[in-house]
């Protein structure tokens, strides 16, 4: 009988020393003389190898040419204690079937290191490497961790439409979706697209934020979130911006700012307790990967904390709170603004910059912080109006780093204040009245908030580009692979 395949994450932790085991993966590395060959094995089940041992005078001569450097094998053989320096068991082999050849001469994964942006150009081998292979795990369990928080707290997964008829943020800058070819569109007698023959008979768009109907399930079924793709046309190249990405956005009736903001924090530690209680063995891979990367920069330019300290670091610290009226008075007064050294000028009114916002994190309360009470023309229609006619009640969750994590707010429930507020921006009413009529049936205090996937990705992993925290990045002139 075929012995059963095991992962090589349950052999390395193994202390069932000398049975007959199978593993099956890819050659990290190959070693040795004429006599043994020593094979670093991986499956992808965990950033360490396992090692291999081949004595070659037991094996075809073809066969052990076959094994090179990114080789697939099926390997059978005893589990042993090793006696190796780096790895506490191994596999003596009996016997090894290559499933698939990799030409060392054209294989562009060798041992030597690879800039990311050669990865990016070969992203469908890139997952094959130490780096992206850690990212992905944790990635994975990062998703798992979002759905368990919000199962275990008695919220409903609610899966709304990636194809939409309304514009969440108000930006205007949407994938158009239809089924008209480009040039065929017929056109109104003052020259507008006539939508009318269109699929949806109306214009669609790919989704920028499933919040405008998540708020729909919240008026009826309290607690719900969405975890799904949504799109932005944005023609940015930044490391922080992609067209395709992924979001969380709870939505909870009945909930003010404060239970928004306690619950946004809790969450954020759940997240990040979880990769440092399950994924610790890429963690330090990631670590000591970016360690290594701090050497080439210049002090001023390094990081002040370790990867897994910044991680404890959000754990171990509450967030600080304050309003956006308190932030302008402390970068105003703060040195670097009184030297001139921050690229944006700070006056009450402006939409804080990432600078300013790194500046409240790292440097004046070395917490992570979350500032409310937002100028209302620089944030959405739907947010909650406060009495003094000038703010929202907006909330805004900054992380070392990264600066903002996280972007919500009590919503209006007011159908006065909500209509008088879409009008003032200029948003169809034709489009919005389902969203309005909320507002008239039973309407409730409700608060919500949003959280970009990747950009929790960047900061557990401590990567620096958002396109190496996506499987495939989506950018302006690049859908490869």
């Amino acid at each position: 009988m075929e012995q059963r395949r095991s992962f090589i994450k349950d052999l390395l932790q193994s202390t069932d020393f000398d049975r007959e085991v199978n593993a099956k993966g890819w050659v990290r590395t190959k070693r040795g003389n004429k006599q043994v060959a020593f094979i670093a094995l991986n499956d992808g089940s965990t950033i360490n190898n396992i090692q291999v041992v081949i004595d070659i005078a037991n094996f075809d001569e073809k066969l052990i040419k076959d094994i090179t450097t990114g080789a697939s094998l099926s390997v059978n053989g005893t589990l042993v204690k090793s006696m190796g320096q780096g790895q506490s068991v191994e596999i003596q082999a009996k016997e090894v079937e290559v499933y698939g050849t990799a030409d060392t001469e054209t294989y562009p994964l060798q041992k030597k290191g690879h800039s990311l942006e050669f990865l990016r150009e070969i992203a469908h081998l890139r997952f094959r490497t130490n780096t992206f292979g850690a990212v992905f795990r944790i990635r994975h369990a990062m998703a798992y961790a979002v759905h368990k928080y919000f199962n275990d707290n008695n919220f409903y997964y609610l899966h709304t439409p990636i194809i939409t008829g309304s514009d969440a943020e108000g930006a205007g800058e949407m994938f158009r979706v239809t089924t008209v070819k480009a040039g065929e569109e017929k056109r109104t007698q003052d020259g507008k697209i006539d939508f009318s023959e269109d699929f949806f008979g109306k214009e669609t768009n790919l989704t920028v934020s499933g919040q405008l109907e998540a708020e729909l399930g919240a008026t009826a079924l309290s607690n719900v979130y969405t975890f799904g793709p949504t799109f932005r046309a944005e023609n940015s190249n930044t490391p922080r911006h992609l067209a395709e990405f992924w979001m969380i956005e709870p939505e909870m009736a009945f909930y003010d700012i404060h239970d928004n903001m306690d619950l946004a924090e809790d969450m954020l530690k759940y997240l990040v307790k979880y990769a440092l209680d399950n994924c610790m063995d890429d963690l330090k891979f990631l670590e000591q990967r970016l360690i290594n990367e701090e050497k080439q920069k210049s002090q001023q330019e390094r990081s002040e904390m370790a990867l897994i300290e910044k991680l404890k670091f959000i754990i171990e610290d509450d967030f600080v709170r304050l309003t956006y009226t308190e932030a302008i008075d402390i970068l105003k007064n703060s040195k670097p603004a009184k030297k001139g050294k921050f690229q944006f000028p700070v006056e009450w009114g402006i939409d804080l910059q990432s600078e300013h916002e790194r500046y409240l994190v790292e440097k004046h309360f070395k917490k992570p912080v979350i500032l409310i009470d937002y100028p209302k023309d620089i944030k959405a229609f739907y947010m909650k109006q406060n009495d003094d006619g000038k703010t929202v009640r907006a909330m805004d969750i900054l992380f070392p780093g990264i600066g903002e994590i996280i972007g919500g707010s009590q919503r209006e429930e007011s159908y006065e204040k909500l209509l008088s507020r879409i009008n003032e921006m200029e948003i169809p009413e034709k489009d919005m009245w389902w969203y309005l009529e909320t507002r008239k049936f039973g309407t409730v205090p409700h608060s919500g908030y949003g959280l970009g996937f990747e950009r929790l990705i960047l900061f557990i992993t401590g990567m620096t580009n958002i396109r190496d925290v996506i499987p495939f990045p989506r950018t302006p002139k690049n859908a490869e692979f």
